[in-house]
């Protein structure tokens, strides 16, 4: 199976170096100072258990010099998702699947609106890995899943397929790999988590632990978490009112095994790039307003964090 890898940052770095790693196939897109360091010095992955793992890689910036492959791990930023999904037309042919494991709970339908729906899978995936300079990710946490499904939900062939596939890449570097049947709730359930993880994280500059060290911030994770949970069920999402807490606690724990942890928002906020705010707590707030949900707490999220959206400063007065 050959593979393209859109977007060589944290996730899609991460990813694609542990197929290659495994001897897949791995063909890398990337652009600029990382595709120059791709090419020149191939990929170092910072693994916590393993040390520093350098691998030769193949990279190119033109979709077209590639042509058509088995399928594309399209991992750029949402708000790239558009015009990458254009540029990628060169990779797709009749049995191409595209898996987009981006934040949010949008890219699949922006990608199949450009690629065609048939070739889209859901996704709804945890990498945790920071691209730290170019040519060099480092991974966040060791607890890593990838979970994907049909858009529309059931079983099929082609996800067992392409799950067998990736375990056999993943399960060295740690990453649990799983066929979801109902993929949009697994999406949404992501959306609520990383609202804190993204959206308060870079709020408040403070580790996913530091959320849950005083009760009033505490509280404020549990509401901005509530009110994106409520979204989604008025949106037509299977997910019990008591899900929210659930993660709430699912998140604590996690938190706990990596008090260091920070969510990818966070490192481009401090390095001054763009922010995919508008695909996470304003995601909420704008379907919120839409479906006359109230969401409080992720509007101000949201407009807190907007003046650094385009990934300029805060302007000063």
């Amino acid at each position: 199976m050959r593979v393209v890898v859109v977007g060589a940052g944290g996730v899609g770095g991460m990813l694609g170096a542990l197929l290659a790693r495994a001897g897949k196939d791995v063909t890398f897109i990337a652009r600029r100072a990382n595709l120059r360091a791709l090419r020149a010095g191939g990929l170092t992955l910072k693994t916590l258990d393993e040390g520093d793992l350098r691998l030769e890689v193949r990279a190119a910036d033109d979709p077209s010099e590639v042509g058509p492959v088995d399928l594309v791990l399209f991992c750029v930023k949402t708000y790239d998702v558009e015009v990458a999904a254009r540029q990628a037309s060169p990779l797709v042919g009749p049995r191409t699947l595209i898996l987009p494991p981006q934040n949010g709970v949008e890219a699949a339908d922006q990608i199949a609106a450009v690629l065609g729906k048939d070739h889209v899978l859901g996704c709804a995936a945890v990498a945790g890995g920071t691209l730290v300079a170019p040519g060099v990710i480092a991974q966040k946490v060791r607890r890593m899943h990838v979970k994907f499904g049909e858009l529309t939900g059931g079983a099929s062939r082609r996800v067992e397929d392409l799950r067998d596939f990736l375990r056999d890449g993943f399960l060295r570097g740690g990453i649990e790999t799983e066929v979801i049947p109902d993929i949009q709730r697994e999406i949404w359930e992501k959306l609520v988590l990383t609202c804190v993880t993204l959206g308060l994280v870079s709020l408040t500059r403070l580790p996913v632990s530091g959320l849950y060290s005083r009760p009033r911030t505490a509280a404020l994770v549990r509401g901005v978490m509530e009110e994106a949970a409520a979204v989604a069920r008025v949106k037509g999402v299977a997910l019990p009112k008591t899900r929210a807490e659930e993660l709430f606690e699912w998140l604590r724990n996690l938190a706990e095994a990596n008090p260091a942890a920070r969510g990818s928002m966070y490192f481009d906020l401090v390095e001054g790039r763009r922010l995919e705010l508008d695909a996470i707590n304003g995601a909420v707030s704008r379907m919120g307003r839409e479906f006359g949900v109230p969401t409080p707490l992720n509007d101000m999220v949201y407009a807190a964090l907007e003046p650094y959206v385009d990934g300029a400063s805060a302007p000063s007065g």
